[in-house]
């Protein structure tokens, strides 16, 4: 789902210069991502907005008859430019079959199955994406998140060396002095419940890769405890010690250290007592908990209590972008949320 408040104007304009400059970088590679919803009307209003705007191709899943009415309807203007697959009559079916049966067919997936599947346009879409023949997904203004993950997970997979995944939130905050001018990630926020410290490193380095992608500056990743250094002695202070070393491991390039306490990570006061040799402490941009139940929580309060902006979840960790919408989502939503698609599939 996206997820945004708009209460405050201040918060509005960092949002715009957010989004804005997403867009921009989207430009540079003009990604191709695919709508399996084509026919959803915030859906179809929103490919055509992007088109105007050229940070994306797109193509559009759904019958081309339907299409072009509800673009005659709304007076869309640059539906033309889309990519329309009719999954009822796509000339690749049989391609995308093969695909499956290479994939799944030692698990007991038969050809009649496949058949059937692949006219549905959420396993379509991700064996296009499977295939080469798109980059990215946008789906879920109109399906459950468990029916736009579960293709995903079968056919797209995770990236090599990463079996978990997670979801992301893009925090702006009020207070300028808190991150990267007062933006910061969050993770994991939405996916994972808890973690074991090889997931929990997996899952800092990969919120380093899509901060480096989406938010667009250099992470200062701080994984976070209850414990500062040694300061307590707990199984779940161990696994977070641990996970620090593995992710410094799994990518040396990213700038990570824990266990931190959340207020030495981000007060730089606190920081020179509680952990005075650490480069992140008192800077971080990043903050990895240690739970989906803390991260969950806290980046919650910190909308709400510290009214700030909250951009996700950004899903990371599959080997190609494929991000879900709040059934609730705007058209702006779904823009917005291609935008980051196709970041993510640039960078990738």
């Amino acid at each position: 789902m996206y997820i945004v408040s708009l209460s405050h104007n201040i918060l509005n304009i960092f949002e715009m210069n957010f989004i804005e400059k997403t867009k921009a970088k989207a430009a540079e590679k003009i990604c191709r991502i695919v709508l399996p919803e084509g026919t959803e009307e915030r859906t179809i209003k929103a490919a055509d907005i992007i088109l105007g705007e050229g940070f994306a191709k797109i193509v559009l899943i759904g019958n081309p008859d339907e299409i072009k009415n509800l673009s005659e309807k709304f007076n869309l203007k640059n539906i033309s430019n889309a990519e329309i697959v009719d999954p009822e009559n796509n000339p690749n079916q049989e391609k995308y079959v093969q695909l499956m049966l290479e994939l799944r067919g030692a698990k007991g997936l038969t050809r009649e199955e496949a058949e059937r599947l692949i006219k549905k346009p959420l396993y379509l879409g991700a064996l296009m994406i499977k295939a080469g023949d798109a980059d990215g997904e946008v789906a879920g203004a109109d399906n459950f998140t468990g029916d736009v993950l579960r293709p995903a997970f079968q056919y797209v997979k995770t990236l090599p060396g990463i079996n978990v995944v997670s979801g992301a939130f893009i925090m702006t905050v009020q207070d300028k002095s808190f991150g990267e001018n007062g933006m910061m990630v969050f993770a994991d926020c939405a996916v994972h419940p808890n973690p074991t410290a090889e997931e929990l490193a997996q899952i800092a380095v990969c919120t380093g890769r899509t901060t480096r992608a989406i938010a667009g500056f250099e992470p200062k990743i701080a994984m976070l405890s209850f414990s500062t250094k040694g300061s307590a002695k707990h199984e779940m202070v161990d696994k977070v010690v641990e996970a620090t070393r593995l992710a410094k491991e799994m990518d040396p390039s990213l700038m990570i250290d824990g266990e931190l306490q959340s207020d030495a990570a981000i007060i730089p006061s606190i920081a020179a007592k509680k952990a005075p040799e650490s480069q992140i402490a008192g800077h971080a941009n990043v903050l990895v908990f240690p739970t989906l139940e803390t991260g969950n929580i806290a980046y919650k309060l910190v909308q709400r209590l510290g009214n700030a902006q909250a951009t996700g979840p950004v899903l990371q960790g599959m080997a190609a972008p494929i991000n879900d919408l709040s059934r609730g989502c705007s058209i702006d939503d779904i823009v917005n949320m291609v935008a980051i698609t196709a970041c993510q599939a640039g960078e990738k």
